[in-house]
């Protein structure tokens, strides 16, 4: 196992360098939940369960950590991943051998260690690795769970990350934290609730992204009712501009009527 490095300086540029790069490539950050999740990282720590989609998950949970949620976060990473990117220890990301048992035991002992007190947080993607948004069953595997039963002072709470392309140049983001799940003894039952519940924020954020469509197609709000948003990137009117330039010059030109034998023209009618 490959502990963490985390260093205060290099944690809060690194932060900022996430920041930048997630409000420079998607045109909306869409959240859900965050306030709870604030209030509840005040009274414990929190085991945070979120589902592996994308290149962008560890820049998204540190980022959500520093500026977000504003706690001491750390996450479990592959240990060929972090060798490889040995920075993510400096920003609290700490390196599990997936294909040993004996590392991954130890890696929950010491995940366990960090949550020791509230403004702690430990993300965990139980996938393992990265799958597509729409899987199902999302196929978690049992170290999340064996975490929670280690560390009985924090609290599980499931998160549903989704990465949208739409009507627009740039994505969207969507992340939805629920509600703290009940503390359980037995391994295999919660690994089965933790993965239904990030299912189910996942499914939250499918029916608020159907619901958005259709208040749109009659012309009403976003829809997103019980979202916040988070970010908004600055639209430059240069594309439009351009968009419309060319639009005028590569216009057709109206079609002629027809000429008449006598040389006039056609009734346009």
């Amino acid at each position: 196992m490959i502990p963490a490095r985390k260093g205060r300086w290099f944690n809060a540029w690194f932060a900022g360098h996430a920041r930048g790069r997630i409000h420079g490539a998607f045109s909306e950050v869409w959240v859900r939940g965050v306030e709870e999740t604030r209030a509840l990282v005040a009274e414990a720590p929190l085991l945070l369960v979120a589902n592996h989609t994308s290149w962008w998950d560890p820049l998204l949970i540190l980022h959500l950590s520093q500026h977000t949620l504003e706690v001491d976060g750390h996450a479990m990473m592959d240990a060929k991943n972090l060798r490889r990117l040995p920075f993510f220890a400096k920003v609290g990301a700490f390196g599990v051998d997936l294909e040993s048992a004996a590392d991954g035991a130890a890696a929950i002992k010491y995940a366990a260690k960090l949550l020791d007190r509230p403004g702690r947080a430990v993300w965990v993607f139980p996938q393992g690795r990265e799958r597509p948004a729409g899987q199902r069953p999302l196929g978690f595997k049992a170290g999340s769970a064996e975490i929670a039963r280690v560390a009985r002072r924090a609290r599980v709470v499931p998160v549903g990350i989704r990465y949208e392309m739409g009507g627009e140049e740039r994505p969207r983001l969507y992340v939805s934290f629920g509600a703290p799940l009940t503390a359980m003894r037995e391994p295999r039952e919660a690994r089965q609730v933790q993965e239904e519940a990030v299912q189910a924020e996942l499914d939250r954020i499918h029916e608020a992204l159907c619901a958005a469509a259709e208040v749109a197609e009659v012309g009403g709000g976003p829809g997103l009712a019980e979202f916040a948003r988070l970010h908004r990137a600055k639209v430059s009117p240069l594309g439009p501009l351009l968009e419309a330039w060319l639009a005028h010059l590569t216009r057709p030109p109206r079609a002629s009527r027809p000429r008449l034998p006598g040389g006039g023209r056609g009734d346009p009618r």
